[in-house]
C-alpha cells in the first residue's frame, strides 16, 4: 500500500513538472500594426504553416466560411472610420472572415470580432462589409499564413492575405485628407474655442496667471453659442479666483440652470455651494 501511494505521488509530481514545460505553438499568434495616413490599423491573428499539406481546396475548402487563420478569429482594428468596398466601417474592431474560391474570395468584415472560429452561419446583421477579392497566383510558395499592408498611400492601403501560392488583396480608404484639411483650417484660423477653454482651465488648475485664464475663457465662451454647464462652472471658478464675484455668480447661475436641466446632481450641488459661498441672492 505504501509503495502504491509513493508511486502515485511521484507520478503526480512528474505530471506537474511536465505541465510547466513550454513548447512552441503550431500556429503562433502575431500582431501586425500599420499607420495609414493618420489612421492606426492592426491585425491580430494566428499563423498556421503548410507543413507539406495542400491548403486551398483541401485543408481550407473552397466556398466554405473560414476564420482566416487558426485558433481565435482574426481581428482587424481601425482608429478612425474607414471605407471598404464602398461601405463605411466605424472605428473599432472586426473579425475577418473569408470564403476562399478558385479565382475569387469573399472577404467579410464581421462586427462580432471575438470567437474561437467562424460562425456556423453568418448573421447578416453583423456583416459590416463584404468585398469580392481576386486571387493572384504566386510563383514562390508562402509556407506560413501571412497578412501584409501593401500599396500604402496617405489615403489608402491594401490588406494582403498570403499563403501557399495565393495572394488576395482588399483595398481600404482612410479619411486622411479630411482630417488634415480640418487641422490646417483650425491652425490657420488661430486657436478655437476648445483650445482657449483647455488653456484657461489648465491655468486655473495649475495656479498660473488667473487674468490670462479669464481672458482665454471669455474668448472660448464668445466662440461657443451654447456653453455646457460644466464649462460655465469652470468660468465661474476663474472669475471667483480673479476676484470678480459678480461675474462668478452670473456664470454659476447659468451653470446651475444647465445642470438642473440635465439632471446632474453633482454640478447642482457644487454650484449651489459656490453661490452660497459667494453671497449670491
Amino acid at each position: 500500500m505504501k509503495k502504491n501511494t509513493l508511486l502515485a505521488a511521484i507520478f503526480a509530481i512528474t505530471m506537474g513538472v511536465q505541465a510547466q514545460i513550454e513548447t512552441p505553438q503550431p500556429s503562433p499568434s502575431a500582431t501586425l500594426i500599420q499607420k495609414v495616413g493618420l489612421t492606426d490599423v492592426s491585425v491580430e491573428y494566428s499563423r498556421p504553416s503548410m507543413r507539406g499539406r495542400t491548403i486551398f481546396g483541401d485543408l481550407v475548402p473552397y466556398d466554405k466560411l473560414w476564420r482566416t487563420g487558426a485558433n481565435a478569429r482574426t481581428k482587424i482594428s481601425f482608429s478612425n472610420n474607414v471605407m471598404v468596398g464602398g461601405k463605411e466601417l466605424k472605428a473599432g474592431s472586426y473579425a475577418i472572415l473569408t470564403k476562399p474560391g478558385v479565382s475569387n474570395w469573399d472577404v467579410i468584415f464581421y462586427t462580432e470580432a471575438d470567437g474561437s472560429g467562424a460562425p456556423a452561419t453568418l448573421d447578416e446583421s453583423k456583416v459590416a462589409a463584404t468585398v469580392k477579392a481576386q486571387v493572384h497566383p504566386m510563383a514562390m510558395p508562402i509556407e506560413t499564413f501571412t497578412f501584409s499592408f501593401d500599396d500604402l498611400t496617405n489615403n489608402s492601403a491594401t490588406l494582403g492575405l498570403l499563403w501557399e501560392n495565393t495572394y488576395v488583396g482588399v483595398k481600404f480608404e482612410v479619411p486622411t485628407d479630411k482630417a488634415v484639411m480640418k487641422n490646417i483650417e483650425r491652425v490657420m484660423n488661430g486657436p478655437g474655442a476648445e483650445d482657449y477653454y483647455a488653456a484657461a482651465v489648465y491655468y486655473l488648475d495649475s495656479g498660473n496667471d488667473i487674468n490670462k485664464a479669464k481672458e482665454w475663457m471669455e474668448k472660448a465662451m464668445a466662440m461657443n453659442e451654447k456653453p455646457a454647464f460644466w464649462q460655465l462652472r469652470q468660468q465661474s471658478l476663474i472669475y471667483a479666483k480673479a476676484g470678480d464675484k459678480k461675474q462668478a455668480i452670473a456664470a454659476a447661475k447659468k451653470s446651475l440652470a444647465g445642470a438642473e436641466a440635465a439632471g446632474n446632481a453633482d454640478y447642482v450641488k457644487m454650484n449651489k455651494d459656490s453661490l452660497k459661498e459667494w453671497g449670491a441672492k
